[in-house]
């Protein structure tokens, strides 16, 4: 799986389960209609059982340049801050999903999940949607990586 590049993501929520984030690299676009994701999380996790109780959660595509972001809620900056959110920009009201400020983000509505292994795949309707207007952050073979277009051989040919 090292080898497959992946955008980096956060996933957030907030409600009656408590207000969580956690990176996730498990992230997929489903359909169009209705505007449907999934996600994975490791079904022993205190974010699967928040976001199973809120009903509720919010995918964070993070912009290049966040790889401190998503370090921190991969919870490598536990033993130094009580709250993941300590410190990072957010944008939401209190009991509903943060929203972290440059992502683009995708709010959702908790459809279903469904135990696979040691992970739940959880299946979101997207009720909001704002696009950051950044290039995202990826993610391949343990680094954080800037996505780069490739140049066509007929785009070459123009320039010069």
């Amino acid at each position: 799986m090292r080898r497959v590049a992946t955008s980096v993501t956060v996933v957030t929520t907030d409600g009656p389960g408590g207000r969580y984030g956690a990176t996730v690299s498990a992230f997929s676009p489903v359909s169009a209609d209705p505007p449907t994701i999934l996600i994975c999380l490791k079904s022993e996790s205190s974010i699967a059982r928040a976001v199973a109780t809120d009903g509720t959660l919010c995918v964070n595509v993070l912009p290049q340049g966040s790889a401190s972001i998503a370090r921190r809620f991969a919870g490598l900056d536990d033993a130094l801050v009580d709250d993941r959110f300590d410190g990072i920009d957010t944008c939401g009201r209190r009991g509903l999903p943060p929203a972290l400020d440059g992502a683009t983000i995708f709010c959702c509505s908790l459809k279903q999940n469904i135990a696979a292994g040691s992970h739940l795949i959880l299946e979101g309707q997207v009720d909001e949607v704002r696009d950051g207007m950044n290039e995202p952050l990826a993610y391949l073979a343990g680094a954080y990586h800037r996505v780069v277009p490739e140049v066509e051989f007929s785009d070459l040919q123009r320039l010069t």
